[in-house]
């Protein structure tokens, strides 16, 4: 795997390394010593599929509350996605600061989302399947969210008609102090 960190500490783009030939290719797509080679959270305790109909799908922007915070690991199966993670660590250098990356099978990228950031989705194809690997499990009373368009974000999603539930369309506008409490340290 090749290991990219974006402009947010934690925050990883990472690539297949493809050993190919006539028949196709292998690669690893998830490694325990690597990603702790890589100071990335190697802890792995569920596996998520998120099938989407339809293109303009957005889903988040989601986190869950200390203890119970998760670190991810996104890849696209199928379809194609835009990908972000929103970083909600006060003690950050990019508090509040958002980083974006288009996920499709052809192009094998993955993005590594650690505790502490805010992550969510667009569909960009009909039939879009999203592969999670994620380092805690899901605890209902710990799940969070914030506004997938909230101005304090300027997230800047790809144009077009957009799909959300009700839950993530309403999430209030987000302040800064409501995250001191609820990331981990």
């Amino acid at each position: 795997m090749i290991f990219a960190e974006t402009k947010i500490p934690g925050v990883f783009v990472i690539e297949l390394r493809k050993m190919e030939d006539e028949r196709g290719y292998f690669a690893r797509s998830w490694c325990r010593r690597e990603f702790a080679e890589h100071g990335l959270d190697a802890e792995l305790v569920q596996c998520n599929v998120s099938f989407n109909k339809s293109r303009g799908t957005l889903r988040g922007l989601h986190y869950q509350a200390s203890p119970h915070g998760e670190s991810k690991l996104m890849r696209c199966t199928r379809g194609a996605l835009f990908d972000v993670a929103v970083d909600l660590r006060p003690a950050s250098a990019t508090f509040l600061r958002w980083f974006g990356v288009e996920l499709t099978p052809d192009n094998g990228k993955m993005l590594f989302i650690p505790k502490g950031c805010a992550h969510g989705f667009q569909t960009l194809a009909e039939d879009t399947e999203i592969f999670y690997q994620m380092s805690q499990y899901y605890v209902a009373d710990a799940a969070r969210g914030v506004r997938w368009n909230d101005p304090l974000f300027g997230i800047e999603w790809p144009d077009g008609t957009r799909t959300l539930s009700p839950r993530d369309r309403d999430y209030p506008d987000a302040h800064p102090s409501q995250f001191q409490e609820s990331m981990p340290r």
